[in-house]
């Protein structure tokens, strides 16, 4: 009999895929959650104090941080302790059944809990099997803890974040997690493909490091390609402009002007017809060029109307714009509520809000089948089954 429990996952595209989440904190439980989202059946390995983030609060809803509840739905909590030599079998077993096993174990954590690639791979040859590090394997940054902050800075992030002149800035939320758990769900799904070719699963790793580098985007080819170290420039854009956020007389909004004819509209709708053919401004090349010039002709005209007003008059004139709204603005616009956002219940914790992957299906969301669960909710039926393997 498989040691796995009956199936738990959805009716998505990956529905019948099992995957063992070993993994803790953001990276890793947000892949795995994306692979649940998309009807996989997760199993989340925690140990007896469970995932630190069911710890990372204020705010709580009952004894749970609410950070945990962020990436962990459309999951199985099973309490292993992978101190014991009996839950290790078990985890090893359960891995064995496994299509896709993620894992964030610090160096050698994997191996020796006997879960490192090439135990899981005797078992289980058609396994594929992802790893998500800080600095990547090999790296003489191996063996250093890595947290999100820690690798914005030294990855370029905060370089380009915030003002000059002003104390360096990160994002307001993980770019460095979120960024590797979308990479290692894409290199997840390309490994399962290369699978059914082959019959073949295959080991993927994923450090956080080498994808907040590739999450530079243009600022990084600024510098490879044309040696322009970019600066922090608030919310301007070293490649376009006008490209940022302006005080208007009431609050602020941001302008997107994105090539000459959306400039001409722009120019048309604050009845500053003549910027177009000023020679400071006539391209997107002379703009980015006088920049701090174009700025303050722009800043002292926003500043005579409201943000409404001018929103209103540069959507009339398709010029790409938007208020700047907080996170209960956000959540107040009844559109986005409706689309994102579910409330599902929780064993002991009533309705717990979450927030949709954006992906749809054939004009449909994503189904929401289990809140992020208790600790150890589904440990006794994982492990009734484990031991009718086992024994």
């Amino acid at each position: 009999m498989s040691p796995w429990p009956a199936p738990g996952g959805g009716e998505g595209p990956l529905a019948g895929l099992k995957v063992l989440d070993l993994s803790r904190v953001l990276a890793g439980p947000f892949a795995t959650m994306l692979l649940g989202d998309l009807g996989a059946d997760v199993l989340k390995i925690e140990s007896p104090s469970g995932d630190v983030t069911r710890h990372w609060g204020p705010p709580f809803v009952g004894d749970t941080a609410v950070y945990y509840f962020t990436t962990n739905r459309n999951k199985r909590s099973v309490v292993l302790d992978l101190t014991r030599e009996q839950d290790r079998a078990a985890a090893l077993e359960l891995a064995g059944e496994a299509d896709v096993v993620v894992e964030n174990f610090r160096p050698g954590g994997a191996a020796r809990f006997g879960l490192a690639y090439a135990d899981v791979q005797a078992r289980n040859p058609g396994c594929v099997y992802c790893s998500i590090t800080g600095f990547g394997t090999g790296s003489a940054r191996e063996d250093e803890p890595a947290y999100d902050l820690v690798v914005q800075a030294a990855g370029g992030m905060m370089g380009v974040t915030g003002v000059d002149g002003a104390p360096p800035v990160k994002v307001g939320v993980a770019t460095a997690d979120l960024l590797a758990g979308l990479y290692a769900t894409t290199a997840i799904v390309a490994g399962l493909h290369e699978r059914n070719r082959t019959g073949v699963g295959t080991d993927v790793e994923v450090s956080l490091m080498d994808t907040q580098v590739a999450g530079l985007a243009n600022q990084a080819l600024n510098w490879l390609a044309a040696r322009l170290n970019p600066s922090r420039l608030g919310s301007d854009h070293p490649n376009v402009a006008p490209y940022g956020a302006y005080a208007t007389g009431s609050s602020y909004i941001v302008v997107a002007v994105g090539n000459d004819a959306q400039f001409a509209q722009l120019a048309a709708a604050l009845d500053r017809a003549a910027w177009v053919d000023d020679p400071r401004f006539a391209t997107n090349r002379a703009r980015v060029a006088n920049r701090a010039a174009l700025r303050d002709e722009l800043q002292s005209v926003l500043e005579l109307r409201s943000a409404d007003e001018w929103l209103a008059r540069l959507r009339a004139a398709r010029v790409p714009c938007a208020p700047v709204r907080d996170v209960a603005a956000v959540f107040a616009d009844e559109e986005i509520s409706e689309r994102v956002v579910r409330h599902v219940p929780h064993p002991t914790l009533g309705e717990i809000p979450q927030v949709l992957s954006p992906f749809r299906f054939r004009g449909r969301p994503t189904e929401v089948r289990g809140a992020p669960p208790a600790l150890g909710q589904h440990t006794d039926e994982v492990l009734s089954s484990v031991m009718e393997r086992t024994q």
